[in-house]
């Protein structure tokens, strides 16, 4: 290593650019020799478990739908582009001028020059000091976010595209320059390219091995593995607060939760979670169980847990999942408690539902739900993000007839849409870690819940992107329940709104937004961090934070900045608010009380399906 500054013809030499290439030769040819030859082995064998269920027939796939319609997409960025020379030459200088600077600085810091620094620019991908340290991976890593910042000004600034075109083709060219990252492949990351020749190709062996095993637990799709799935186990490891299920019919089960106070609160809590995932996000465990943490501030807690669903459940909608569901659960409330009063709990597009039952309810005169908290919940979709890509009527008319076929969308389609968000975080590091590096995963009790997918019965899934993403007709008073045409104006129930700051899934700004569209007060609430870390923020934990600040009125820029910030989770502030509508207490109530009996064990037997 050269001292911090060292004179050279009179230019002062920069440190920190001399790599050390031992790492980088191969020690033992014939043992990578051998090693490829095993890893082709078993990349061979996951070919074939991919191929046979598509000679079968088992699997037809549908690659050819998002495949066009990407290119299609992104064909329209190109036409502006090329159909006229002089922008194509400009766009073109532009690119090349920005490569020809990484080049004289590369040049420059060879050469022991201090050359003009670099934007810094956090990314977990490059995070391995080679990627700065040796010059061929520090020029590949520049050239990367040149040519992906690049792709994406051309998005940006090409005229002519209708908002949605613009944004699937920002999304596409996110996917693929995602995918296309120097830190995906072996020869261009260095951490990967030490790792193959230290072990021989040892790490490939392994690697194409679970890639093999991941396409058979797939059942010829690619399964990613995020996590070591051995190491949990539903009713053992998680979902774990005392219980019965005291309810079921088609389409879900009711739970009850054992109390652990005296007295509990008259009126009993229901919580509707998303048929997306399944329930026990808010049961995870019970250092992190919002269901737990409710049950011992005193309320009694009631869960819908939604059937895994199959073909026999292609045809129940929204309309059905409302009456056989939430007011299924109020049925058995009142059974079970005496109470006709509930205070309900709706977490993502759980809320949705909860939200349009309550504009249904309204309209029907039924008040048995006094007050309403959403869990980062859409009503409104205009600013629904990332999502609104895979939602165009030539998109659902390809999707509604696939699960015409099958009754159902298989879970891992939902899986892959919601990693796709967020890509660079969820997708490749696996593939990387997994199958290049030949790593196994560490048990992780949110990915091993984020693994269980659910699957999606046609009606209900149809529905919900018809009216929510495609016709937002929720909000426009246009969504049909039960024969009736419900509005959100009519629900003039108490409304805890409560959205995360950095939710891809139900951007805080949609939320908001939502807000406004109630008949009566709305308490919008932040918390800090995502869609599940913000919600399932224990107290004790002392993490995060969250905003008060009075009507959502203007913009969400706006609200935030006028905001109160108060340290920690937002849990408490939830129960004082909860408390305030009604604090009566009454004796502990037991599962079922005297009128229903217990069917088994929470968290019974529907959460335990897997898709």
């Amino acid at each position: 290593m050269t001292d911090s500054k060292q004179e050279n013809g009179g230019k002062t030499k920069t440190p920190g650019f001399e790599p050390n290439l031992d790492p980088y030769l191969l020690k033992d040819p014939e043992a990578m020799a051998m090693n490829i030859a095993r890893a082709l082995e078993n990349l061979g064998k996951a070919a074939s478990v991919w191929l046979a269920p598509r000679k079968s027939g088992e699997i037809n796939d549908r690659l050819a739908a998002p495949m066009t319609d990407m290119v299609k997409t992104l064909s329209k960025v190109t036409e502006y582009w090329m159909s006229d020379p002089r922008r194509t030459f400009e766009a073109q200088t532009q690119l090349m001028s920005s490569y020809f600077g990484v080049w004289m600085r590369s040049m420059q810091r060879l050469q022991g020059e201090a050359g003009e620094p670099e934007p810094e620019r956090k990314d977990k991908r490059f995070s391995d000091a080679d990627w700065q340290k040796n010059p061929f991976f520090d020029f590949l890593r520049q050239v990367y976010f040149i040519t992906a910042d690049w792709a994406e000004k051309i998005v940006a600034q090409t005229e002519g595209l209708d908002e949605h075109t613009r944004h699937k083709a920002s999304f596409y060219v996110k996917q693929i320059t995602a995918a296309l990252s120097p830190s995906n492949f072996v020869a261009t990351n260095p951490q990967l390219y030490r790792e193959t020749i230290a072990t021989s190709g040892e790490n490939l062996v392994r690697g194409m091995k679970m890639l093999a095993e991941d396409i058979a637990a797939g059942r010829g799709d690619l399964k990613l593995r995020q996590t070591d799935m051995t190491k949990f186990a539903v009713g053992r490891d998680m979902a774990l607060t005392p219980g019965k299920v005291i309810a079921q019919n088609d389409i879900c089960q009711i739970i009850q939760y054992e109390s652990s106070t005296d007295t509990v609160l008259k009126r009993p809590l229901l919580i509707c979670p998303p048929w997306i995932n399944k329930f026990y996000i808010l049961d995870l465990n019970p250092q992190k169980s919002f269901i737990k943490w409710c049950v011992d501030q005193g309320h009694t807690v009631f869960v819908i847990s939604w059937v895994n669903p199959d073909a026999r459940h292609a045809g129940k909608d929204w309309t059905a999942y409302a009456r056989e569901g939430i007011d299924f659960a109020l049925e058995t409330i009142e059974k079970a408690t005496d109470e006709k009063d509930v205070n309900s709990v709706g977490y993502c597009v759980g809320g949705t539902l909860l939200a349009a039952t309550l504009a249904l309810h309204a309209k029907e005169k039924n008040k048995r739900i006094k007050t309403a908290t959403l869990f980062t919940t859409q009503v409104d979709f205009t600013h629904a993000g990332d999502l609104k890509v895979f939602v165009d009527e030539e998109q659902l008319e390809a999707l509604e007839a696939h699960m015409q076929a099958t009754g159902y969308l298989d879970g891992s389609k939902m899986a892959t849409a919601f990693n796709m968000l967020r890509a660079s975080e969820l997708i490749w590091p696996y593939f990387v870690n997994n199958y290049l590096k030949g790593e196994m995963p560490m048990p992780f009790d949110l990915l091993f819940w984020n693994a269980d997918s659910t699957r999606m019965a046609a009606a209900n899934h149809a529905f919900y992107l018809r009216n929510c993403y495609l016709r937002n007709a929720l909000t426009a008073g246009e969504m049909m329940l039960g024969g009736k045409t419900v509005s959100l104006k009519d629900v003039k129930i108490p409304v805890y709104n409560l959205a995360t700051r950095e939710d891809h899934i139900a951007p805080a700004n949609s939320v908001f937004v939502g807000s406004r569209f109630f008949g009566g007060k709305v308490d919008f609430v932040l918390a800090g961090s995502g869609h599940i870390a913000g919600v399932v923020n224990p107290p004790d934990k002392k993490k995060y934070q969250f905003w008060t600040g009075g009507p959502t009125r203007g913009d969400y820029d706006t609200w935030l900045a006028k905001a109160e910030e108060n340290p920690g989770s937002w849990w408490p502030h939830w129960h004082a608010w909860i408390e305030a509508k009604d604090a009566k207490r009454v004796p502990a109530r037991k599962p079922g009380g005297t009128a229903l009996n217990a069917i088994e064990e929470a968290p019974g037997s529907y959460v335990m399906e897997r898709a």
